[in-house]
């Protein structure tokens, strides 16, 4: 634990994502950037976490992030991804959506385009709760049900699918270049492929029984059929879209609503979750292959980032330590990573041996010796 430093900010954090390294140069990353929610002056903010090399060296391990830039933001930040090193794609609770430009020499951000009131209801706007890209393609989704296709090379909006659900889509991944995933409010996944013209899903998936509310998914980076969800309920579960519509296996893992679950995004049988009640986990599952997991494939990328780009596919004849029948039985570590309970942790980024977290106590947990 001693490895976690804590930053306080003077704002609620909503949203924290890595920004993209170089897969081929094996770099650790060094920027981050976060969003704040519930405050008189929301802010997208750009934080360094210094060289990496100086802290392996055991060199400014305990050194904050410091800040680099930042820029208002109209409205809550209810998500944001990456669409490269330079560009980042915000989903306000005003219904719009909005690039904002890094410039590294000038350390400055600004806006590069806006789609305003992208999501709204017929009299007021309404909150664009999720976004995912791949670039230059951006995709969002909103509590008015809509998902919203769009260029970041076009100023005009690609396709709207305006009653894809009539519940709050709560989060959107990339299944493939061509397929997204949804979760709602009422428990259920739907698959969408964009090849077709047609403004319905191609499959449906749900929890049995009550009717809990998904608020987060990701999918396996090396696999796309198998995606994890939480929820309101704290379960984690994990689901083999090929084979049911049901999950494969539910975990107890929180005790409040799950707000975040990722996949590590080059060593998946490591998992994170973080929640309401104010705990971050780390799952590990070790792998029924001898082959180690970070040799089994990936995204075919020459970046890589928690923005759900369209995956390579990897083997596809592996069977998946998630999917082995026995992972809660032994075969699953959990390890809590901040040194104590603290308010809600909103949300996670894994990276490399780096990880962040913010929260509603004002505060950002940075680790970067995360045993992957």
């Amino acid at each position: 634990m001693a490895s976690v430093n804590a930053k306080y900010v003077s704002q609620k954090i909503s949203k924290v994502r890595w920004r993209p390294v170089s897969l081929s140069s094996l770099q650790q990353p060094e920027i981050f950037a976060t969003g704040s929610w519930d405050n008189e002056d929301n802010r997208v903010t750009f934080w360094s976490i210094g060289s990496h090399e100086n802290s392996s060296l055991g060199e400014g391990i305990d050194e904050d992030p410091q800040l680099l830039c930042e820029h208002k933001h109209e409205g809550d930040v209810l998500d944001f991804q990456f669409l490269d090193q330079d560009r980042v794609i915000t989903a306000s609770s005003n219904g719009g959506v909005t690039i904002f430009r890094y410039n590294q020499n000038k350390q400055a951000l600004s806006v590069a385009h806006q789609w305003p009131r992208a999501h709204h209801y017929p009299c007021e706007n309404a909150p664009c709760t999720s976004v995912v890209c791949s670039s230059p393609e951006i995709v969002t989704a909103g509590e008015d049900g809509r998902i919203i296709v769009y260029r970041a090379d076009q100023e005009g909006i690609v396709r709207i699918i305006d009653n894809a659900d009539s519940s709050t889509i709560h989060a959107i991944t990339y299944l493939k270049t061509t397929e997204i995933l949804t979760v709602n409010s009422i428990g259920q996944l739907k698959i969408w492929d964009f090849r077709e013209k047609r403004n319905t899903p191609s499959q449906i998936l749900s929890l049995s029984g009550d009717r809990v509310p998904l608020h987060c998914v990701d999918r396996h980076p090396n696999q796309q059929h198998i995606v994890a969800t939480g929820g309101q309920d704290g379960m984690l579960c994990v689901w083999d879209i090929r084979q049911s519509n049901t999950p494969f296996s539910l975990m107890e893992a929180h005790s409040a609503e799950m707000w975040e679950v990722h996949f590590h995004p080059t060593n998946p049988d490591h998992l994170f979750t973080c929640s309401e009640d104010g705990s971050l986990l780390h799952w590990e599952t070790s792998s029924p292959s001898d082959m180690p997991s970070f040799l089994q494939g990936g995204r075919n990328n020459s970046m890589v980032s928690r923005s759900a780009m369209a995956p390579a596919g990897g083997n596809q004849s592996l069977i998946n330590a998630w999917l082995s029948g026995d992972s809660s039985k032994g075969r699953l570590e959990t390890t809590h990573m901040l040194p104590s309970q603290t308010l809600a942790v909103n949300s996670l980024d894994v990276l490399g041996q780096c990880l962040v977290c913010g929260t509603d106590g004002e505060a950002i947990f940075v680790n970067r010796q995360v045993p992957v």
